[in-house]
């Protein structure tokens, strides 16, 4: 078996884990990246608005903590909002040094421009055209294979992370299913950090590519961790409808320019659900455009920006207007179809400010992560700013832990392929993929009742029976691996959603339509172990 030792062993390469590995390589710290695709893959990568952060004198830290604030619909911690908020600055600053090229204003070439996106006072919004993520993620990416002390593997899924005997018990490694070669090796690690994304592959339609399958949050609570917040799953508005369009993105930018929401007979109807219209956070306006579909019995719903003119959309939105125009699609001329999408897993892994969990040696950063940011709902461009602000915590606070510790390489044991199988039909694997996936959407989606999460939790206690069957007996594989731990995460989704007994931010239930103050807290789940 193939044996790698480290001092920081690093899951997962959206900007979270660029960001680290790069921030612990200019420390001196030896990392491992494991990423289940290429090294520049995962979610980031497909970010389109951009990244928030107070640039203008006009605007103040106060009023994006405000807003912060107010999407969370009162579960944000204060102190970790204003903590990234009054840093998110430095990110820019640090993003730029490394080479990030954001789009400056025609007028003003020195000068930034910022986009404005729903639930934004102000234009606070970072960019490099409609592609964010994909220039800040390649520029990284060519950061970090030029740095020292940093090893990539990839092509590896993370299996189990493993602890040392002690009270409390500490993180040793992990073992991870080495792809291409069939076969799980060890990574014994001083610290872990799972950077994994989240776990928006647990839905049929989703924004998301496939890498987002809940790995880390699975993880860690097989290992004993606390997740909290997991029933807010954040639906985007505005996915572009199309049978050829895969999982394509309609940015948030494009209602902050002035691109209006239409039935199919060309009528607005946004002003009836919020007074910001368009503008509105995105549960508002993804469960506006859920009513209006069915109410209509419509299978899309129109977002219209032609008034705009061909200029001004190819400037700010060329990746979108291209994709579009291979569709037969003219933004100029024609209103683009879209529908709402699993996007972003609000909750997660419970964290300290440093990205520190309950167990000793693991952290936990970005998407996969709650250190009480993102509340109930998460404001439009925060992702990507949390994770370059917490990278940089996360480093400084891994720094002095490594500090203080003396490193000890352990040798983890060998892991036991000796009494499973070759599986003889993978179709188990393909069929509960695809019931998860319609279920979770059916009865976990945009508007909830009691009895569809008691349905899915019913289908969920079948299907894990099948998944820890299947496990037991033979060979691991990827899509096994991912699909054990999105029926897990699901099951956490679905158990926190059935103790909120009131609607708030992005969950809403039929049953107890309106938010309850006594009930403003946190919803926290601790594994028996």
């Amino acid at each position: 078996m193939v044996a790698h030792q480290t001092q920081v062993a690093i899951v997962g390469s959206g900007l979270a884990g660029l960001s680290l590995a790069l921030r612990l390589s200019d420390q001196g710290i030896d990392c491992i990246v494991l990423t289940k695709s290429a090294l520049a893959s995962g979610s980031s990568l497909w970010a389109q608005g951009g990244i928030a952060a107070v640039l203008d004198p006009k605007d103040s830290f106060e009023s994006h903590i405000q807003d912060t604030l107010a999407a969370g619909a009162g579960l944000c911690d204060e102190q970790t909002v204003r903590t990234v908020v009054e840093q998110a600055p430095n990110a820019i600053d640090w993003l730029m040094q490394a080479g990030v090229h954001f789009d400056l204003k025609q007028s003003i070439p020195d000068q930034l421009h910022l986009a404005r996106e729903g639930g934004h006072a102000h234009r606070r919004v970072a960019h490099v055209a409609d592609t964010t993520g994909q220039a800040v993620i390649k520029t990284l990416e060519e950061q970090l294979l030029a740095a020292e002390r940093v090893t990539v593997l990839e092509n590896y899924t993370a299996v189990d992370l493993t602890t040392g005997v002690g009270n409390p018990p500490r993180i040793t490694g992990l073992y991870a299913l080495n792809v291409a070669a069939g076969q799980v090796e060890t990574v014994s690690a001083d610290i872990v950090v799972l950077a994994t994304g989240g776990a928006s592959k647990a839905y049929l339609y989703t924004s998301n590519p496939d890498t987002s399958t809940g790995d880390g949050i699975a993880m860690a609570w097989r290992a004993g961790c606390s997740v909290s917040n997991m029933e807010f799953v954040q639906f985007h508005p505005t996915c572009l409808f199309h049978p050829h369009a895969g999982s394509f993105l309609i940015s948030e930018a494009v209602r902050g320019e002035g691109g209006i929401l239409v039935l199919p007979d060309g009528s607005a109807f946004m002003n009836a659900h919020d007074s910001r219209a368009e503008l509105a956070s995105r549960d508002i306006v993804a469960r506006a455009i859920d009513y209006e579909m069915k109410k209509g019995g419509l299978d899309c719903v129109y977002l219209d920006i032609s008034h705009k003119g061909r200029d001004h959309i190819t400037q700010h939105f060329p990746a979108i207007y291209e994709r579009c125009q291979t569709l037969g699609i003219d933004m100029a001329h024609d209103p683009v179809p879209v529908v709402p999408a699993a996007h972003y897993t609000c909750g997660g892994i419970t964290t300290n400010l440093q990205g520190r969990t309950e167990l000793d040696g693991l952290y936990a950063l970005g998407e996969n992560s709650d250190a009480g940011f993102h509340g109930a709902n998460r404001l439009a461009s925060n992702s990507l700013l949390e994770c370059v602000v917490f990278s940089k915590r996360a480093a400084d606070d891994i720094a002095r832990a490594l500090d203080r510790q003396r490193h000890t390489e352990i040798d983890l044991p060998p892991w036991d392929e000796s009494k499973v199988t070759d599986p003889d039909e993978l179709v188990v694997i393909s069929h509960n993929w695809e019931e998860l996936r319609h279920f979770m959407w059916d009865y976990v989606g945009i508007v909830r009742t009691s009895r569809r999460l008691q349905r899915a939790a019913n289908r969920l206690q079948l299907l894990n029976e099948e998944i820890r069957d299947f496990y037991s007996n033979f060979t691991i594989s990827q899509d096994l691996l991912e699909l054990r731990n999105l029926v897990l995460v699901s099951e956490l989704i679905v158990r926190c959603a059935a103790q909120r007994k009131e609607s708030r931010g992005l969950h809403y239930t039929l049953d107890y339509p309106s938010a309850d103050p006594s009930l403003c807290q946190n919803t926290t789940l601790t594994p028996r172990l």
